[in-house]
């Protein structure tokens, strides 16, 4: 036995009291609003005050660039690489300028050294076209005291340097333990959960508790990311044996809208923690896994598909058709196969606000952790969604006309461009 002396017995505790205190506001404030789907607007106030910190930091950097004459942001930051807006003939003439002393106008119209101007040029473009630029973060042009926002910071002032410090100790040393916390506490009782429910008859109590099950833990884990999402024309939402279609961010996605409905997920097996999420959830609720050999398998993926969607008591299948995920400026090609079902599509625009956080995954860049703890050191993750009206395939669409013009319905809503690849 292990005697505690005075002041050990006294940590042990406060150290107690802090952890039934710190797991009593987690269960009134977070977990049982959870349950309940309702909010104490303690986010919104939350965002609020960031924007105007964010404001007053912004308007402090510019006037303190100006006064030092640093350039505060990249100009012409489009794309991957900065260009300025000037024409093939005026850079012509100021690199002759630079690199010769003769007289501009006794200069032949070609010189034998244009060709590496004319082979830089074609190397940009084929590095920054269209395509490539969706897959890179842009940045933004106020500063939202995230350094990951503004790689040409630079010190500016006591106070700003400061604030943003006090905001590293805020988001690393209290958000993410929180965030970290909660989303263990969603996943435990997702799994916990619909492997209970799992053992239940089948019949509309098996239903209606793996219905409120998902949610509730869906709404736990969008807490864990302090998502402030604004849901817009819910009359619209996905019905039973639809399919709803949304435009691809970050894999963050499935849960933004799983928080606010019903889904049935479609995906390969995986192994792992994720498989053990899978093998639970598929015991509560009729989901489509698929395995890695099947999923190449394009008649069999149509077949599971079009058997589901059939059945008009099971629950619209979740599909994000353009199959990676694009930087939310944008809405790529989708993919012909889930318009050929002959289903009725619910489309959905979701658009995030990057001044809290980036929510794009760039996959060839950061890896799931890493991009879990990106967002989990983030303010918060703010994004509207919109329920756009069902919509069929009409009788002189094929599948790839019906896809485009779902894609064009959701990138017009969510004000994302609409690209033709």
């Amino acid at each position: 036995m292990f005697l505690l002396l005075p002041f050990d017995s006294l940590i042990v505790n406060l150290l107690g009291i802090s952890l039934t205190v710190l797991f009593t506001l987690l269960l009134v404030f977070i977990i049982v609003p959870a349950i309940f789907g309702v909010s104490f607007g303690i986010r919104k106030l939350y965002m609020k005050t960031l924007l105007k910190i964010f404001a007053w930091a912004t308007l402090r950097m510019e006037r303190g660039a100006k006064e030092k004459n640093h350039q505060l942001y990249k100009p012409y930051t489009n794309g991957i690489i900065a260009k300025d807006p000037t024409s093939l003939e005026e850079e012509i003439k100021e690199i002759r300028r630079s690199g010769s002393s003769k007289a501009l106008d006794n200069t032949p119209e070609f010189e034998l050294s244009d060709i590496f101007y004319f082979c830089r040029k074609g190397m940009e473009t084929i590095m920054d076209d269209e395509v490539t630029k969706r897959f890179s973060a842009e940045e933004l042009e106020s500063w939202n005291l995230l350094s990951r926002t503004n790689y040409n910071f630079q010190y500016i002032s006591l106070r700003l340097t400061v604030l943003w410090g006090l905001g590293v100790l805020i988001r690393y040393c209290f958000l993410l333990p929180l965030r970290i916390a909660l989303a263990f506490t969603g996943i435990s009782l997702l799994v916990v959960g619909t492997t209970v429910v799992g053992y239940l008859p089948n019949g509309r109590f098996k239903e209606f508790m793996s219905k409120h099950v998902h949610l509730m833990c869906y709404r736990i884990c969008v807490r864990a990311l302090t998502a402030i999402i604004t849901y817009h024309d819910r009359e619209n939402r996905p019905r039973n044996g639809g399919i709803c279609v949304a435009n691809h961010t970050s894999p963050i996605d499935v849960i933004i809208l799983a928080s606010d409905g019903y889904y049935a997920m479609v995906g390969q097996v995986h192994g792992g923690l994720m498989g053990v999420i899978q093998r639970a959830m598929v015991k509560a609720c009729p989901h489509v896994w698929f395995e890695r050999s099947e999923v190449k398998d394009r008649h069999l993926v149509a077949k599971r598909l079009t058997e589901h969607v059939q059945d008009k008591s099971k629950l619209p299948i979740l599909i994000f058709p353009e199959g990676t995920c694009i930087n939310n400026t944008s809405v790529m090609m989708f993919k012909k196969g889930s318009f050929e079902i002959g289903a009725t599509v619910y489309p959905v625009a979701i658009k995030y606000d990057p001044q809290f956080g980036d929510a794009f995954w760039n996959s060839s860049k950061y890896g799931m952790v890493t991009y879990l703890l990106r967002m989990m050191t983030s303010w918060a993750i703010v994004c509207s969604v919109w329920y756009l009206p069902p919509m069929t395939r009409e009788a002189d669409e094929d599948a790839v006309q019906f896809a485009n013009r779902v894609k064009s319905a959701i990138a017009r809503q969510g004000g994302l461009v609409d690209l033709l690849w």
